[in-house]
Formats: structure tokens, sequence, C-alpha cells
């Protein structure tokens, strides 16, 4: 029996054309278990005579926590986002998506030192620039993902327009100079870096303008 033609790979410069289903399952369980692992970094005070106190003093484990998982969260709608519009991915694909993959599973290692920077009071500087640099290259990857899939047009979904890619476009480049700003920003003054990083959330979670068909009529 042989296999329905829409499942079956295409030989292309950049290897052989599937489905990207497994990618997006295999992405998702990354990113679950990158989100989970971040509460593990948030140690219970153990003198449990003055746990007000000691849970009070935790408040830099607990922003650390909420920024970078709400964060990651907008990693993961907005992968969805992208790969609603992939029809295929090639092998490049693959490749530019496992190391989106690897820069994630680093978060809760750099959320956790940029807690214990401000727990300490030592090296909130590097601390940020850590978080955001980490956060800067999933926002490279994003915008290489795309960028691929829209000069090699014959892996995007028939569904999206010109207009609607571009406007992806601009989403994920403005993503990047956001962060960069607030990385940068974190070198000179960290609450301001760590601030204007934050900030990135509640925009993030708004539509994209040209996102979908409705958007486009």
């Amino acid at each position: 029996m042989t296999e329905p033609a829409r499942w079956q790979g295409r030989s292309t410069p950049f290897g052989m054309e599937r489905d990207p289903s497994r990618l997006v399952a295999f992405s998702d369980a990354v990113i679950a278990i990158a989100v989970t692992l971040l509460v593990l970094e948030i140690r219970p005070p153990q003198d449990t005579r003055h746990l007000a106190d000691g849970l009070a003093a935790l408040w830099p484990s607990y922003l650390a926590y909420a920024v970078t998982f709400m964060l990651i969260g907008q990693v993961w709608a907005n992968h969805h986002v992208m790969f609603d519009q992939i029809r295929v991915a090639d092998r490049m694909v693959l490749f530019l998506n496992t190391v989106l993959l690897m820069d994630i599973a680093f978060l809760p290692f750099a959320a956790s030192v940029l807690a214990q920077a401000f727990r300490d009071g030592h090296g909130q500087r590097a601390a940020v620039v850590l978080h955001g640099l980490t956060f800067g290259l999933a926002a490279v990857l994003f915008n290489a993902i795309w960028g691929h899939v829209r000069r090699h047009r014959r892996l995007l979904a028939t569904t999206i327009d010109l207009a609607g890619a571009k406007a992806l476009g601009r989403r994920f480049r403005l993503a990047l100079t956001w962060i960069a700003t607030g990385t940068v920003l974190g070198a000179l003054f960290p609450p301001l870096g760590v601030a204007v990083i934050a900030m990135f959330i509640p925009f993030y979670w708004l539509p994209i303008r040209g996102e979908t068909a409705r958007d486009r009529t």
C-alpha cells in the first residue's frame, strides 16, 4: 500500500520536505519541560521560624519566574502562529528549530541566574544581559526560520498571502529590536532592562494584523 501523496517527501537542495506536525509536537514538549523547570529554581526558605520574611525575600525568584514563564509562553504561541503558515519543513527548518529549542531549554538556567543576582545584589548587569541575550537568540532564530520559508515559498501554506507573510515578518523583527534594546539598557541599569523586556509581554499577546484571512478582507 503506497503512502498518500500529500505525506510523501520531496527532495530539495535543503533535504527532504516533511510534514511539520511532528516538529511542532516535539517543540511543544520541549517548551512544556522548560516552563516546568522554571518553578524548580524557586527554593523554599530553610528558616521556617521566619517563614513570611523568607518567602518575601524570594521576590527576585518570583519575578524571574513570572517574566520568563510569560516570555516562553509567547515563544510557544508565536511558534504555533508561524508553523500554522508552514506547509512543509525542509532540513534547514528542522535544524533552525532544533537550535531554537536548545536555546529555550537554556532559559531556566538564565532565569535562575537572574533571580540569584538580584537576591545577592551583585552581578545584576551580567544576569540581565545573559537573560536578554538568550531571548534575543530566540528572536534571531524566529527571524531566520521565517526568512528561510519566505525565500522558499513552496514551504508556505497557500492560506497566507504576501501581506500576511510581511505582517509576521514585521512582528518577528520588532521582537528582535525590542529585546536587544532591553538587553542594552539592562547592561546600564538592570531594573530598567528587565522592565523593558517585561513590557514585551502584553504587546506580543495581541493578534497580528494580516495573520488570518479575515484580517486581510
